[in-house]
């Protein structure tokens, strides 16, 4: 199971009240979700292993340089990425507490998480849960190796299957067919504007037709009679387009290549550091959610004493 990590602790913060405090009276909401929605996925999927996905880079250079609107709407005015006062003191916190209890937690210099995600579950050996709220993950959705995203959209009891099938009913285009899709469709969230005047549904259609981008691309250049669903007016589209479709495929495409070390994410039976983790759970009152954690686990009950 690879956890796409910031997905899961911003659908935390936004998901539990800021109310829910430490016994500092600043806000544990974050961890706390994000300690017992793992505790939730542990329960009810019970993978071998789990790793912690890390954006350490959340707006890669490379991306930036192929589209300069690349999540340029969540750059806050200092630098660096927009995130809630009461989120960003919750992070290192949550970095503390996932390695006192010895769960795998796995960045890389200049990728984001997407990265790690598609590095390790292209290594893996066996079938691969991907937890996600993002779209773009679907790319790796692949019924042949057992790679399935659980997409978070809704909440995480509430969490959707996606497989191949699930991508060709909700979207209408082969399973594999997803980042090429996004690159025509677009995707505002991420700064994405894909191909002006070019809908899902022409998308799909495109998809459908000639394959994959590299197809629809090539039959812009050799079509000189138009005929859906490269109509004269999409046509004129694409070709519009051409300096956008050059460069988008290098934002969209997860890699899955990165130099990343052996991860093996094996579940801890006991935690790394029971005193470290002990601590944390006083200082930031965290008790409740890693007793649940534990016992997902199989931790003894009386680790935090």
């Amino acid at each position: 199971m690879l956890l796409d990590a910031a997905s899961l602790y911003f659908r935390a913060f936004y998901g539990v009240p800021t109310s829910i405090t430490g016994p500092h009276g600043r806000p544990v909401n974050a961890v706390r979700g994000f300690l017992d929605m793992t505790a939730r996925l542990l329960t009810a999927h019970g993978p071998d292993r789990l790793v912690a996905c890390w954006d350490d880079d959340w707006r890669p250079a490379f991306r930036v340089a192929a589209l300069p609107s690349y999540k340029a709407h969540r750059v806050a005015p200092e630098g660096g990425e927009e995130v809630p006062d009461e989120l960003s003191p919750q992070v290192p916190v949550l970095v503390d507490v996932l390695a006192a209890a010895g769960l795998a937690r796995v960045g890389a210099p200049g990728y984001e998480a997407d990265d790690v995600i598609g590095t390790l579950a292209t290594r893996a050996r066996g079938p691969v849960d991907v937890v996600t709220g993002d779209r773009d993950l679907f790319q790796l959705v692949d019924d042949e190796r057992g790679v399935r995203v659980l997409y978070t959209a809704r909440g995480i009891a509430d969490i959707e299957l996606v497989d191949e099938a699930a991508v060709a009913a909700k979207y209408g285009i082969p399973g594999r067919a997803y980042a090429d899709f996004a690159v025509l469709r677009g995707d505002p969230s991420d700064g994405l504007p894909g191909v002006a005047g070019v809908g899902a549904k022409t998308a799909a259609a495109l998809i459908n037709e000639y394959g994959d981008l590299a197809g629809i691309r090539a039959a812009v250049t050799r079509t000189v009679v138009p005929q859906a669903p490269l109509t004269a007016a999409v046509l004129k589209k694409l070709h519009a387009a051409a300096d956008y479709l050059d460069r988008a495929p290098v934002v969209v495409a997860v890699a899955r290549g990165i130099d990343l070390p052996a991860v093996e994410g094996e579940l801890p039976r006991v935690p790394a550091d029971a005193t470290a983790l002990a601590e944390l759970a006083a200082a930031h009152g965290l008790e409740s959610s890693l007793r649940r954690l534990g016992a997902a686990l199989g931790w003894p009950e009386d680790v935090l004493d």
